[in-house]
């Protein structure tokens, strides 16, 4: 078990480092919407044949507001947005495939939100065929769509499993009504076993539950409640978040207060009964939250070196080039990110307009793509390496001084031309990865942009 101090010295606000730079440190010049088309053209042209791309959607709707959530959402029961937001996510891929010059390969695609299952099957259908209508599949294609337990129907599971998705992500957090009530999240034990029922029987090959820690209300008895009924479906997958409290971003969640919240130390204990509970269990500590099963495509990835991170997290493999289509969607060609616009009215009249819907983005100077490099190998390889003479660069030479305390922890192994993450060091990938973020380091933020580390 690490230890207090440990734990406490590096509880400090951090990025998850889903990119590098992160969105605070973009530039802050106005957008090239051209030069941004002429880098997705490129990464197409190099990349599609061999790798394919991936394709994130967003469908921002849900009935109600979950207050833990931090996701760009608009909330509402009126069912009649959903077609004419569909219209628009099809005429902006309509742009893509112009701007590509070719057809694309799909290798990923994830709906994300929002709740996707806010759409009915019908809608969803018609968005996922007129997709496929203008691309070809990957032999290796992953598809997978977020669900919320209490509205994701068998007809759902079936419409997208026949469409080719076989992942499938329940948002749970935790099982207690008192927890559930506060974060105004409602959904049973019994409907989620019902739901992964219902999957695995049509034939959903990996299952991912999302649980929080650290919410309003939560106690250790919740928690223990929590995972061992996790503990009978089994999900292929978990992702076992920090939950992390922004009020001055997401108002929301000032339906409670500090006071609400566990303390730092009940925090800590949340994690390390989750942490020990969900390895009993026989899951794996990929890193960044995420647990698998031995026999899932994360953990194989993982053991083979083979993990990828991007804006949808942790993936089993690799794509050059990954398209967001809808509100705030991000999109990375690798040299280059851009964010689409947040509003659903904005967005829809740049896309009747004709214009893609990007409103903000970053194109990575040459330190940008080597400090990308060595940020991805250590959160998917837990290692890294690196030439001076061959590949200067100032601002990871200045990171690995920064080190040094890690190095005297026992988070890192250092020397001249390699970085190791130690066992310990695995909790604290944030924090490694910050210590040669040169961006954040050359204007430390005034104001807290990050949650916390711990």
């Amino acid at each position: 078990m690490l230890s207090k101090h440990l734990i406490d010295k590096y509880n400090v606000p951090a990025p998850r480092y889903t990119s590098y730079p992160t969105v605070p440190y973009w530039s802050k010049d106005a957008f090239n919407k051209h030069l941004w088309a002429e880098h997705v053209t490129s990464a197409f042209e190099i990349s599609n044949k061999k790798d394919g791309i991936s394709l994130y959607i967003h469908l921002p709707f849900c009935e109600s507001l979950c207050t833990y959530c931090g996701c760009n959402t608009r909330i509402t029961k009126n069912h009649a947005v959903e077609e004419p937001y569909i219209d628009a996510v099809l005429k902006e891929w309509a742009m893509y495939c112009d701007i590509f010059g070719g057809r694309p390969i799909i290798r990923e695609l994830h709906l994300g939100g929002g709740t996707p299952t806010f759409f009915s099957p019908a809608n969803l259908k018609k968005l996922i065929k007129n997709i496929l209508a203008y691309a070809d599949v990957h032999p290796k294609a992953d598809f997978g769509f977020e669900g919320h337990p209490a509205n994701t129907t068998y007809e759902h599971l079936k419409v997208l499993y026949d469409l080719g998705f076989r992942r499938l992500s329940l948002g749970i957090q935790d099982f207690d009504p008192k927890v559930q009530f506060i974060i105004n999240r409602i959904q049973t034990f019994e409907q989620v076993k019902e739901v992964t029922e219902q999957a695995r029987k049509i034939g959903y090959t990996s299952i991912n539950y999302d649980l929080i820690y650290g919410l309003p209300l939560q106690t250790l008895g919740s928690l223990v409640d929590t995972i061992e009924k996790v503990g009978i479906p089994m999900p292929d997958r978990i992702a076992f978040y920090s939950y992390a409290h922004v009020p001055w971003i997401k108002p929301g969640q000032r339906r409670f207060t500090e006071k609400h919240l566990p303390s730092p130390d009940e925090k800590r204990a949340l994690y390390d009964l989750g942490h020990s509970m969900l390895t009993d269990l026989g899951y794996y500590d990929i890193g960044m939250d995420h647990f698998a099963l031995p026999d899932d495509t994360l953990y194989i990835a993982e053991q083979k070196s083979e993990l990828h991170r991007n804006f949808m997290g942790y993936t089993h493999q690799y794509t050059r080039l990954l398209v967001g289509l809808g509100v705030s969607s991000i999109s990375d060609t690798w040299d280059a990110y851009a964010q689409n616009v947040k509003t659903v009215e904005e967005y829809i009249v740049l896309i009747n307009n004709n214009e893609l819907p990007v409103v903000k983005g970053h194109f990575l100077s040459a330190e940008d793509m080597i400090i990308r490099k060595h940020i991805l190998n250590i959160m998917c390889k837990g290692e890294t390496e690196w030439n001076h003479r061959e590949e200067p660069c100032h601002g990871l030479m200045e990171g690995l001084e920064r080190m040094q305390d890690m190095v005297k922890d026992g988070l890192v192994d250092l020397n001249s031309y390699r970085l190791i993450v130690t066992p310990t060091g695995k909790r604290f990938l944030r924090n490694i990865c910050m210590a040669i973020d040169a961006r954040l380091w050359a204007d430390q933020p005034s104001t807290q942009l990050f949650s916390m580390a711990g």
